[in-house]
């Protein structure tokens, strides 16, 4: 009734350096609790972790005893493990779509360069094997989309297969958008690579989310287990 006390460590937690409030995921004696802990708390330390990509700032939140008010409980009662699922769902989606748009945006710098980088004297989008992996990017894009689309309406609609959607659209992103970034970077040859050009940019971004919230393993095991359920019912 008093308050609570949080004691732990949160890795990669997105701007929490930025942050004048932060939501933690605390183990109480009957369920989670989601609790806002402001930024200044006396025994919270934020320390900046180095990653791949150094576009999004990543941080290590320790609670070292931290007192927090019985009103920083948000919702004033625990939270079940399906409630916390549903948050990570979202989360899933949200990563799985900033992901497509950038798989987008390389596949659109690569089509550009095909037309003006000249090799023999042709562009080299005139060469049947840029055609055919511009292609094969262009695929994995669009199927990724209507996997994000779906997943997006069936969490908004509140459906029972929204996770099943969500683990599904984060495993094809996190398989075909790194891919096609990848790709990118090969078809841009040299410049692909080097620090001056913004696809290193994209090509960190998407090894990164790649993994964030599962990577593909974790999440085709996830819509596994759920296709078992559906086939017990």
């Amino acid at each position: 009734a008093d308050g609570y006390t949080i004691r732990g460590e949160k890795l990669f937690v997105p701007d929490a350096r930025s942050a004048d409030v932060v939501v933690v995921v605390a183990r109480l004696d009957d369920g989670l609790g989601l609790f806002a802990v402001p930024a200044d708390a006396t025994g919270l330390t934020v320390t900046p972790m180095a990653t791949v990509d150094r576009t999004r700032h990543l941080d290590v939140a320790t609670f070292d005893d931290v007192r927090v008010e019985a009103e920083g409980l948000l919702g004033g009662t625990p939270a079940s493990a399906a409630d916390i699922d549903r948050l990570v769902d979202t989360a899933k989606v949200l990563l799985a779509a900033e992901m497509v748009g950038g798989a987008d945006r390389a596949l659109a710098l690569s089509v550009e360069y095909a037309q003006v980088r000249e090799q023999f004297g042709r562009a080299i989008g005139t060469f049947q094997a840029i055609q055919h992996r511009l292609a094969d990017m262009k695929v994995d894009v669009e199927n990724t989309r209507s996997l994000v689309y779906y997943a997006a309406w069936a969490i908004d609609c509140g459906r029972d297969d929204a996770p099943r959607a969500a683990a599904t659209a984060k495993a094809y992103a996190s398989d075909a958008c790194p891919r096609v970034v990848g790709d990118a970077i090969q078809i841009h040859g040299g410049i692909g690579f080097t620090w001056e050009h913004d696809l290193q940019l994209y090509y960190k971004r998407a090894k990164a989310s790649e993994v964030t919230y599962g990577d593909v393993a974790a999440n085709q095991d996830v819509v596994a287990g759920l296709l078992a359920l559906a086939a017990e019912r």
